[in-house]
């Protein structure tokens, strides 16, 4: 678990170091992704909204034998960060439940950091226990853009009783190019 804090650790300060040199990115909105606009994620935590900034908003589809492990992430200027993984998908559309039990690996994670300190919480899905805890939804897949839905119940790493709502998630990422 320390691994993974350190990891997402790193991830959002590079983002954050990305953000503040690089020019500001166009606001047109371009198409959309539910209600994603492109090059960013969308949702609420807990009631409260989060937007990633698209400087800091990145997607990865890596081929696997006959299957892809695909890798949306978004930060946003605040510190916080969603990153929703799926392993073992054949790069179509659908809907993938966030479960210990799910015959496709599909991961939510929420992270805040202390902008100041880079201390971090990570709140996880699924979340521990057999019960489905979320789904990730592919609507349009394409070379070079995903686009889709996603909502899941977290769970706190360091202490399970402190739970996540992330609800009315959307994405719609450009895939880097290697």
């Amino acid at each position: 678990m320390k691994t993974l804090k350190k990891i997402s650790t790193l991830i959002l300060a590079i983002a954050f170091s990305t953000s503040f040199f690089s020019c500001s990115g166009d606001d047109s909105g371009g198409n959309t992704g539910g209600s994603a606009a492109e090059g960013t994620i969308k949702a609420k935590i807990g009631g409260s909204n989060f937007t990633s900034i698209s400087q800091g908003t990145t997607a990865v589809k890596v081929a696997t034998g006959g299957a892809y492990s695909i890798t949306i992430q978004g930060t946003d200027l605040g510190g916080k960060n969603i990153q929703l993984i799926l392993n073992g998908v054949d790069g179509e559309t659908g809907t993938y439940e966030i479960s210990q039990n799910a015959t496709i690996s599909a991961i939510g994670t929420y992270t805040e950091v202390n902008t100041t300190t880079f201390e971090s919480q990570t709140w996880a899905a699924p979340n521990g226990t057999d019960a489905v805890s979320g789904s990730i939804t592919i609507s349009e897949i394409t070379d070079t853009n995903i686009k889709g839905s996603f909502s899941f119940t977290a769970r706190n790493q360091e202490d399970s009783n402190n739970v996540k709502e992330v609800t009315n998630g959307a994405f719609n990422v450009n895939f880097m190019e290697f």
